[in-house]
Order: C-alpha cells, then structure tokens, then sequence
C-alpha cells in the first residue's frame, strides 16, 4: 500500500446470535454461498459475497445483530494508537489469529471497524 492510498476493505463478517438462520437467509435472499467450518473458538460461516471483499460470520451472544468491516493497514500497532489518539475506543487489543493480527476501534458514536493485518 503506497503512502496516501486508502486502505481497502477487505473482509465484512456479521455477529450474530442466530448464525445458521442468517446465513441461510443471505444465501436465499443475494445467493451468498456458505460453508461452515470448525476453528478454536467454534463455528464459523464462510460466505461467498462474489466480490473481492471475503466475508464470513460468528455466533455470539450480541442481543443485536451486526456487520463488522474489516480494514486493511500495514502497521496493525500504529493504527491502532493512531485511531486511540483520534478518540477512538479499543474494543479489541491488537491480536494475533492463524491468518493475520487485529483490533477493533470505535469512534465516540459507537461505530466499530477492525484493522486488519494480514500474515505475509
């Protein structure tokens, strides 16, 4: 990624307490492919969104719905500071998965995105 260049979505996955219904209810309504598959922290639903951007979902307990996007960065560490600078809450501290390592930030309204770094 060059200096100045946006950083791009790459990844949305939904939060949900009902993940089986929604998965299948995105599959039947924009004929989103899903596949479930096992990791260390229970299911998890691949969905094929037929775009560059992957997408995927968990079952929680959130008593509301919702659709976390995933951002890019090059320096998960610095964007993370930088956004708690700009008054931004950490969610989630910077951590490390199979893939890549993330956090996820919220702005003063409660609007969540997670920073993305993935594992080259």
């Amino acid at each position: 990624m060059k200096p100045g260049q946006p950083h791009p979505l790459v990844h949305l996955e939904l939060h949900t307490a009902e993940l089986a219904r929604a998965a299948s209810f995105y599959e039947r309504l924009l004929g989103w492919r899903s596949e479930t598959v096992e990791s260390g922290a229970g299911p998890y639903v691949t969905l094929d969104m037929g775009s560059d951007v992957s997408g995927g979902g968990v079952g929680c307990g959130t008593p509301r719905s919702l659709w976390l996007p995933y951002v890019e960065v090059p320096n998960l560490v610095a964007m993370t500071e930088r956004a708690r600078s700009l008054g931004a809450a950490v969610q989630v501290e910077p951590r490390e998965g199979p893939a890549g390592w993330r956090s996820v930030v919220a702005t003063e309204a409660g609007a969540a995105v997670a920073l993305w770094q993935p594992k080259r």
